[in-house]
């Protein structure tokens, strides 16, 4: 099992849980080395300290806050750890929310939480109190030298939390949201609903793929043997839709055209099929 990133206790009035959290998504990608091109090795980066005009060692670096005056402050993890609150180890339940209050875009990192094996009871309680009432928990973790308030939620047979970005985190954008859409009339939107309806389908994660990484394993895989390198065809290029209702025909019609033939194929596949296995 995979290291956990928290440890300590889930409590519920005077109900206590113990629990590891564990990431429960990484970014994935190919990950590329600095290369010195002349020789192909991997070059080493260094820590040099241009007072000194020396290299530092890792074990003589130590964490400094830079006051507005120019000052280093030097810190000392034990110090830091002497400051850490309750939350550090224990996550409380302050208040209950039904989840569809909460915007998504406050979610920042996601993590499972698993149960030590006294706890397995109590986890049980929380998770199915939880599910029946369709509600999710707010608490607060002291995690990675920071305060985080959390949302506990109930996924997949298990408590999954999320940290929550702060307000004062989440950015605003000049000319995001200040103007009123543009209004359309009612052809143009019965028309725009209408192709949307097409493209309405349930949500199947295992479908989506990351096409581009795929791309990028393949070009390394064709030089790793030398092979010539696949090009890309470049997409057609766009521009912005001044005739909103035609266009919105034409996607209409491309859809359907899709879909027939979609069907034929897969008629066909069918029928070669049945073929086969008689």
């Amino acid at each position: 099992m995979a290291a956990s990133t928290w440890k300590g206790f889930i409590t519920f009035g005077l109900i206590s849980v113990p629990i590891r959290l564990f990431s429960a998504a990484r970014y994935s990608h190919i990950r590329f080395h600095e290369v010195h091109r002349k020789c192909g090795n991997r070059v080493h980066q260094q820590l040099y300290c241009p007072y000194d005009e020396e290299v530092v060692p890792r074990d003589e670096i130590v964490m400094g806050y830079e006051t507005d005056d120019g000052k280093m402050v030097i810190i000392d993890p034990q110090e830091l750890k002497a400051l850490q609150p309750q939350s550090s180890t224990e996550m409380e339940i302050s208040q209950f929310v039904y989840l569809d209050e909460v915007d998504p875009i406050y979610f920042e990192t996601s993590y499972f939480s698993v149960p030590e094996e006294a706890g397995r009871r109590a986890y049980g309680l929380i998770l199915n109190t939880m599910k029946q009432m369709k509600i999710a928990a707010i608490a607060k973790v002291t995690m990675h030298q920071r305060d985080r308030t959390i949302i506990i939620r109930p996924y997949d047979n298990g408590l999954t939390i999320h940290t929550l970005y702060y307000p004062n985190e989440i950015h605003e954008v000049p000319g995001y949201g200040k103007e009123p859409p543009k209004s359309q009339n009612r052809q143009e939107l019965s028309l725009a609903e209408q192709f949307a309806k097409t493209l309405i389908k349930p949500f199947e994660p295992e479908k989506f793929h990351d096409d581009y990484q795929a791309s990028v394993r393949e070009l390394i895989e064709n030089k790793a043997k030398g092979k010539a390198v696949p090009i890309a065809l470049k997409g057609k290029k766009l521009a912005p839709v001044i005739d909103l209702a035609t266009a919105l025909k034409n996607s209409i019609a491309n859809k359907k055209a899709s879909g027939a033939t979609a069907s034929k194929r897969n008629s066909a596949a069918r029928t070669a099929k049945g073929r086969k296995s008689a």
